[in-house]
């Protein structure tokens, strides 16, 4: 059984509809059983950004120890189940994949985003956290937020990515990151492949859904063209669990036009939640 924690974060998103994320995390979560789900209540204030190059850290940082609280609970509690965790802005992977990797040392990363996600304070265009989760993860930016050491930049995969800044195509080569393009992806046992050749005991996925092309879903903030199709977005992320233990998993970046809009796309989003968990 998958438990689902919804995590309306809007503070690490560079987006003018940023506080629309609450919107959508919300129209998710009204579809989910509400037996095994938990929606955290995050705080709106934007936080600041304490002296360095990220937007709103300090309340970046709170809702990570906020997260980190709840996965830890649940382990108490089910410590066999995987956790589905909804966005929300991408930061909200970075304490569920710190938890994963505690439970799978081997753990590899598929990082599914139009968006690689891997500049660093000192290069992001727009300081926002979003843009430098993944840089994070494999250990590399600001200590406040950053993992360390807990996955190796060889254990990550990029999919699906189409729009890469110069500092993170540079990136991408200096810490040996695997990138999948969406023609890559359309191979159904490609993402397999390349989890397995990292010599992975487990994976975590995570999936930002302007990964899908615009023509899938219209509340998307940052959309970019030629994307995946759900379909071969669900069946990729099946052959991959089929072969591969799931560890944990997380899905972002759902940011309607308007509540009233919010439902929308559900379908759509539904059928990768259902993949995932």
């Amino acid at each position: 059984m998958t438990r689902y924690l919804v995590v309306p974060q809007w503070q690490g998103s560079p987006s003018s509809r940023a506080m629309q994320l609450i919107d959508g995390a919300q129209a998710i979560a009204g579809d989910l059983p509400r037996s095994s789900t938990t929606v955290l209540d995050v705080p709106m204030e934007a936080g600041e950004s304490l002296g360095t190059g990220i937007h709103r850290l300090s309340a970046l940082q709170r809702v990570r120890g906020m997260v980190a609280d709840a996965l830890d609970a649940h382990e108490v509690g089910a410590p066999d189940e995987p956790v589905l965790t909804i966005g929300g802005d991408c930061g909200i992977a970075l304490a569920p994949i710190a938890h994963a990797a505690r439970r799978s040392p081997g753990l590899a990363v598929v990082w599914i985003d139009a968006h690689p996600d891997l500049n660093s304070p000192d290069s992001s265009p727009s300081g926002a956290f979003a843009g430098m989760v993944l840089r994070a993860v494999i250990g590399d930016g600001e200590p406040g937020l950053r993992l360390d050491g807990a996955v190796a930049p060889e254990r990550v995969i990029v999919g699906g990515a189409r729009s890469f800044d110069d500092p993170e195509l540079a990136a991408v080569a200096d810490f040996g990151i695997a990138a999948l393009t969406v023609e890559a992806l359309r191979d159904a046992d490609a993402l397999a492949d390349a989890v397995l050749a990292t010599g992975a005991d487990g994976v975590y996925i995570h999936v930002d859904i302007d990964a899908l092309d615009p023509a899938e879903i219209a509340g998307n903030a940052h959309p970019e063209p030629f994307g995946v199709t759900v379909a071969e977005l669900t069946v990729a992320i099946g052959r991959l669990r089929e072969r591969v233990p799931l560890v944990g998993a997380s899905l972002a970046g759902y940011s309607p036009a308007s509540a009233d809009a919010a439902t929308d796309d559900l379908g759509a989003i539904l059928r990768v939640i259902g993949a995932l968990a």
